[in-house]
C-alpha cells in the first residue's frame, strides 16, 4: 500500500503503476456532469475556470448531506466515462488525477499519456467507508447544482487503485 499527497508531485505521479493500492492524503476537488459541463464552456469560450486546475485532482462524484459529526455523508464515486467528453480539454489544462469508477474511453487515455496524468478507481459501494476518508467539505462554486457543485475536500487516507497509470497501463485490459 502506497501513501500518496494531493496535490500530487510529478515524480511519485509517474511512479504509480496501474494496479498500485494507494492511500490518499490532502486535498481534491469534486465535480461531476454539470460542473464538467460548466467548465467545457468555459474552456470552449476562452474564458477562466472557477478553480485553477493545473496539478490537481478531481473527484467524481456528489456525496449525499452529512450526518452529524462528518464533513460529508456517502459519497461513492460516479461511472467516469460520464466525464470522457470533458477530460481531454481539463487534462490539457494540466489536470492530473482523476477519481472515479469504470473504463475510460481511448481519447482520454491517450491525453492522460500525452498529460502525464493517472485515473484511480474508488470502490463502487463504498460510499460510506471513502466518507470516513474525507475531513472537511468546503463549496467552491456553482452551489446552484447542489450535490454536483464543486467543493474542496480534504482526505485522509482515501482508499484508491491506480486504474489508468501515466503510461497507459490499465487495470481494465489483460
Amino acid at each position: 500500500m502506497r501513501k500518496i499527497t494531493f496535490p500530487i508531485g510529478e515524480k511519485d505521479l509517474t511512479e504509480l503503476k496501474a494496479g498500485d493500492r494507494v492511500l490518499a492524503s490532502g486535498y481534491l476537488y469534486t465535480a461531476r456532469d454539470a460542473a464538467h459541463k460548466r467548465m467545457y464552456e468555459l474552456i470552449q469560450d476562452g474564458k477562466p475556470l472557477p478553480i485553477d486546475i493545473d496539478g490537481q485532482t478531481i473527484y467524481y462524484v456528489g456525496a449525499a448531506p452529512a450526518k452529524p459529526g462528518y464533513a460529508v455523508g456517502p459519497c461513492g464515486p460516479t461511472s467516469s466515462y460520464r466525464m470522457d467528453k470533458y477530460a481531454p480539454s481539463l487534462l490539457d489544462l494540466g489536470l492530473k488525477v482523476m477519481v472515479g469508477k469504470g473504463m475510460r474511453s481511448e481519447a482520454v487515455i491517450d491525453s492522460m499519456i500525452k498529460n502525464k496524468a493517472v485515473y484511480l478507481a474508488a470502490i463502487g459501494g463504498a460510499a460510506a467507508l471513502i466518507a470516513k476518508s474525507i475531513t472537511k467539505a468546503e463549496l467552491i462554486c456553482y452551489e446552484d447544482l447542489g450535490t454536483e457543485a464543486i467543493y474542496r475536500y480534504e482526505v485522509t487516507d482515501m482508499p484508491l487503485i491506480v486504474a489508468i497509470d501515466s503510461n497507459g497501463g490499465n487495470v481494465y485490459v489483460r
